[in-house]
């Protein structure tokens, strides 16, 4: 994956047809190369529907996923094979080149304790079965870590690099994003540069998950370090202004992060795209 991207949650988090017509149009309004898809139900998707419009309007695509608890892989990896399977061959389906994501576990997953080697060992498991698997359909697959209020195995950029590192499969790559980045990292641009041989993919949203550019996420750290080390892979927009209350809680988003679609995409993507036009990456 390369370019510039959005989190289909700018217009939807429902991948139906109709959430699909609305996302991959307003992505191709907003001239972005690609659109990041949200599997939550991966076999109800209209793959070849998907596929038709990301090709009418020229768009490339990602899939991303978070697991559900009954496929936590920490607990259950056999389990978490077998959806991170189905949710492979809907993305090959529909033409993505990725699925990533919290692809070991869930956002509200969080034990009390710190992580065992018997739970590592399990996601281990199953993220190599799964990631091998990507790698026969055409996928690179991704790991994103997250902050600890969310999820208690991957929190920081050496975490993830860890966990690729023990997968040990040629596919597998870190993703990594600015929200979770300024919670946990010892200064974000560290975190980027413990991440350089295995970086992707990064989700470009603010504190507040609002509207880039309004909040307190370092962005010249950022943006100097994924030059110093010669980025070259996705900066996707996510932001989540249309968050719909059922989802509210899996994220702690309480109240509205930004005003509208046109504020964020009006001043926050015109403002990742300066960024990254002043740091040479586009």
């Amino acid at each position: 994956m390369q370019g510039f991207g959005i989190h289909a949650s700018m217009w939807t988090m429902n991948w139906d047809r109709a959430g699909a017509e609305r996302a991959i149009a307003g992505a191709k309004k907003y001239k972005m190369e690609f659109v990041e898809i949200p599997l939550a139900d991966a076999p109800s998707v209209d793959a070849k529907h998907t596929r038709d419009l990301l090709e009418k309007h020229g768009l490339r695509a990602a899939c991303s996923l978070v697991l559900p608890e009954a496929a936590w892989a920490s607990a259950r990896p056999d389990a978490a094979i077998r959806h991170l399977k189905v949710a492979i061959d809907k993305a090959a389906e529909m033409g993505a080149e990725a699925l990533t994501g919290v692809t070991y576990g869930g956002t509200n997953e969080r034990t009390g304790a710190p992580p065992t080697q018997a739970e590592y060992d399990n996601v281990t498991r199953a993220l190599e079965a799964a990631a091998k698997h990507a790698k026969s359909q055409g996928i690179q697959f991704g790991v994103e870590a997250v902050n600890r209020y969310e999820n208690h195995l991957v929190n920081s950029a050496e975490q993830a690099v860890a966990l690729v590192e023990r997968i040990g499969v040629d596919n597998v790559f870190v993703h990594l994003d600015t929200f979770h980045m300024n919670i946990e990292e010892k200064g974000a641009a560290n975190g980027i540069l413990a991440a350089r041989d295995h970086l992707k993919y990064m989700h470009l949203s603010e504190s507040d998950r609002g509207t880039p550019g309004a909040g307190n996420v370092p962005w010249d750290p950022i943006f100097a370090a994924l030059s110093a080390i010669g980025f070259k892979g996705a900066l996707t927009l996510e932001s989540f202004v249309s968050m719909p209350p059922e989802m509210a809680g899996d994220i702690s988003t309480w109240r509205p992060v930004a005003r509208d679609e046109e504020e964020v995409m009006g001043n926050g993507l015109s403002f990742l795209r300066n960024k990254a036009a002043q740091y040479q990456l586009a």
